[in-house]
């Protein structure tokens, strides 16, 4: 039962980070996409206002599940980084360059310099959700078992692969849906219809390779296909259904608000959960079950103890983080701001 419990844990951090750090990489991928230094320096402009002040803070959830992982499940975990050790490896080097890219391109000081740290981080922003997708295919379609020797190739199947693309489109979509709200937050109405016309090609997207993916599990994934076609798995993906009806009604109204960005998180979230509970009652279908992964009983009540801790204190900060930034109050200071000690008033 506790290994039943600290597995939902995983999956709920999963769905997480796909969420909020999707939005992240998103962000990066339209910056990828946004053109050369003239055309594309608005968008990179409004890219870096709206991502500095929580863009680093999303990596929690990553960090949440490798430690849930390897405390909690170490038999996967294992079986995980031998099996899927070349996609892991270079989504790691991308979350590395991306962070430094991002980081190094404003304070660069010469054009050159710049653009080298914004391709840096635009490219790393691609590649780093594609192939921790790929790692997810390769749980879902069963190839993370103990026969699996390490090699270059295992993740080069076609369930793998989707869920990497599906991983690149639902980040996009998530990016571009949150960059046109915080367009009408930074005054730029331009922009606002720019993101959200790229939103809504994102969405055709990931519809099209949602449908895709679940036509490719049927034969090359059967346990997580029956699993999305029936009981709860069904139930999320039918919930990820009306969450794209709903993102693109909103996004093709002219909605840029808070609804849409709700709307387009109920449909990633709905989708990771639709995977997990399709797995049921399996870590790797179909050869590791939860309770075969599951470490010592009494590490798992300390994970409990932990996400209840987490819960407690850590939730409700990154909720406030995040509603601050939404309502522009979390500004980063300009020069002029620091040449003068600040914003407000001396007295």
């Amino acid at each position: 039962m506790t290994a039943d419990v600290v597995a939902v844990v995983l999956l709920l951090a999963v769905a997480a980070y796909a969420c909020a750090g999707g939005t992240d990489y998103g962000a990066g991928f339209w910056d990828l996409l946004a053109g050369g230094a003239r055309r594309g320096r608005r968008p990179r402009w409004l890219i870096d206002h709206a991502m500095a002040p929580v863009w680093e803070v999303n990596n929690v959830w990553l960090i949440f599940v490798l430690v849930i992982m390897w405390t909690g499940f170490p038999v996967l975990f294992q079986r995980l980084f031998q099996s899927m050790w070349l996609p892991l490896a270079l989504a790691a080097v991308g979350t590395v360059l991306r962070g430094a890219g991002f980081a190094l391109r404003k304070p660069a000081q010469r054009p050159a310099g710049r653009r080298l740290y914004g391709a840096v981080f635009a490219v790393s922003s691609l590649m780093t959700p594609f192939f921790l997708g790929v790692a997810a295919g390769g749980v879902a379609s069963g190839r993370v078992t103990a026969e699996a020797d390490p090699s270059t190739h295992a993740w080069a199947h076609p369930t793998p692969v989707l869920f990497g693309l599906l991983a690149v489109a639902t980040t996009a979509l998530l990016g571009a849906v949150f960059l046109a709200a915080d367009a009408r937050r930074f005054d730029a109405p331009d922009l606002a219809g720019y993101f959200r016309r790229r939103a809504l090609a994102a969405l055709g997207c990931a519809a099209v390779l949602g449908v895709s993916t679940l036509a490719v599990t049927r034969d090359d994934a059967p346990h997580v296909w029956h699993g999305l076609t029936h009981g709860a798995g069904l139930g999320f993906v039918a919930a990820a259904a009306v969450g794209t009806l709903a993102t693109g009604w909103l996004l093709a109204r002219g909605a840029t608000d808070a609804w849409s960005r709700v709307a387009a998180v109920v449909v990633v979230a709905s989708a990771v959960i639709a995977w997990g509970m399709a797995q049921r009652p399996y870590l790797v279908p179909t050869t590791l079950t939860v309770s075969e992964g599951a470490g010592a009983e009494t590490t798992l009540r300390w994970l409990g103890l932990v996400t209840l801790v987490a819960m407690v204190l850590v939730v409700p900060a990154v909720a406030l983080l995040y509603r601050l930034d939404t309502r522009g109050e979390l500004e980063s200071l300009t020069e002029a701001d620091l040449r003068h000690g600040g914003t407000g008033d001396e007295d």
